[in-house]
């Protein structure tokens, strides 16, 4: 993670984007609103929204984060596109990013996080692939934003 930039300064608003909306930039949603959500303005957007997995929810309730609401949008669907900052979880997003930003000041990084709905096994290794995914996110958000976080509730 020490290759992550970090900033001791929340910014106003963060999106994250993947693919689908569906598994990576909800779990980073979440994650990120339950750590600086009344700090910071915190959405997801995805290239070709898909329905949000429902193992992607089961590993966020987990850690007491619900999910079972999340409505996956497309970039084309967000209400504002002027973000402070987006993080593009997949190439695919951070090009639409790069896109949508060339004419604005919204800093974009790329975290490339694998995207876990191809791993094969039984139920209990796909949801390990999802766990992983889940506590990597939950680190590079900590070590990206190195504030105190809000206490969980």
């Amino acid at each position: 993670m020490s290759e992550l930039p970090y900033s001791d300064k929340l910014p106003g608003s963060v999106l994250f984007a993947c693919t689908h909306n569906s598994i990576r930039s909800v779990m980073a949603e979440n994650i990120m609103k339950s750590l600086y959500g009344h700090a910071v303005y915190v959405d997801s957007a995805g290239v070709m929204a898909k329905d949000v997995d429902p193992f992607a929810v089961e590993v966020l309730d987990e850690i007491g984060l619900d999910a079972s609401k999340h409505v996956a949008k497309n970039f084309d669907d967000l209400a504002d596109n002027s973000f402070d900052m987006i993080i593009s979880l997949s190439v695919e997003a951070h090009h639409k990013a790069e896109d949508m930003t060339r004419a604005t000041a919204t800093d974009t990084e790329l975290w490339n996080i694998i995207d876990p709905s191809g791993t094969e096994g039984n139920r209990e290794m796909r949801l390990n692939a999802y766990r992983h995914v889940r506590d990597d996110l939950y680190e590079k958000i900590k070590a990206r934003f190195r504030t105190a976080p809000a206490p969980r509730v």
